[in-house]
C-alpha cells in the first residue's frame, strides 16, 4: 500500500513536471504553428520571389500603429496598392524619432482576414530587426513582399479583395550599460501629423 501511495506520487510529480515544461514551450511552438501554417494572419517569410505570376488582383492596404510607450511616428509612404498575384512589390513605412535620446523598438505584424497570412510572402521586412533611431531621427523602411498565387485556389479567400499588412512597433529597454532610453511618456503634440 505504501509503494502504491509513493508510485501515485511519483506519477503525479511527473506529470506537474511535464504540464510544466509544456506550458514554457506553448508560446515558442504556437509561434512555431502560426509562421509554418500563417494562422491568425501570420504572414510567411521567405527568400526568394515566385517564378509564375497569378490572375487575380487585389489590394493591399498598409496600417501603421505605435504602442503607447514609445515616441515615434510611423506612417506607410501609401496607404494602399492593387497587386497581382505572384508580383513582387516593394513599400516604405517612414519612422521617425520624436524624442531627444536614441529609443530601440520592434515591429509586431499581422495580415487580415486571418486566411490572408498563409498566401502573404515577405522577403524582407524591417520587422525582422530590432530598430535603433537617434534623436530625431528619420528613416525609410522597406517591405518587399508578394502574394502566393496559389490563395487563387483556395475557396476561403475567394470573395476576399482586399488585404491589410498592419504593423505595431513597441519599445524595447536598452541593454544594460547602454545610454539608449525608452521613453515612458508620450507627448500629445509628438503625434500631430
Amino acid at each position: 500500500m505504501h509503494r502504491r501511495k509513493g508510485f501515485v506520487a511519483l506519477l503525479l510529480a511527473a506529470a506537474s513536471m511535464a504540464m510544466l515544461g509544456l506550458s514554457f514551450a506553448a508560446v515558442p511552438l504556437y509561434r512555431l504553428f502560426c509562421s509554418a501554417t500563417g494562422f491568425g494572419g501570420t504572414p510567411q517569410i521567405v527568400k526568394t520571389a515566385p517564378s509564375e505570376k497569378g490572375q487575380r488582383n487585389l489590394t493591399i492596404r498598409f496600417d501603421a500603429n505605435v504602442a503607447p510607450g514609445l515616441a515615434w511616428k510611423f506612417n506607410p509612404e501609401i496607404p494602399q496598392i492593387k497587386l497581382r498575384t505572384g508580383e513582387t512589390a516593394t513599400v516604405y513605412y517612414k519612422t521617425t524619432n520624436v524624442t531627444d535620446r536614441e529609443t530601440v523598438a520592434r515591429a509586431m505584424f499581422n495580415v487580415s482576414p486571418g486566411g490572408a497570412g498563409a498566401y502573404f510572402n515577405k522577403i524582407a521586412c524591417f520587422c525582422f530587426n530590432e530598430q535603433k533611431l537617434g534623436p530625431g531621427e528619420t528613416v525609410e523602411m522597406p517591405v518587399v513582399f508578394y502574394l502566393d498565387p496559389a490563395l487563387e485556389n483556395d475557396p476561403i479567400m475567394e470573395g476576399v479583395q482586399t488585404i491589410t499588412l498592419s504593423y505595431t512597433f513597441f519599445a524595447l529597454k536598452a541593454p544594460k550599460g547602454e545610454k539608449t532610453a525608452v521613453v515612458q511618456e508620450v507627448k500629445r503634440d509628438a503625434w500631430s501629423p
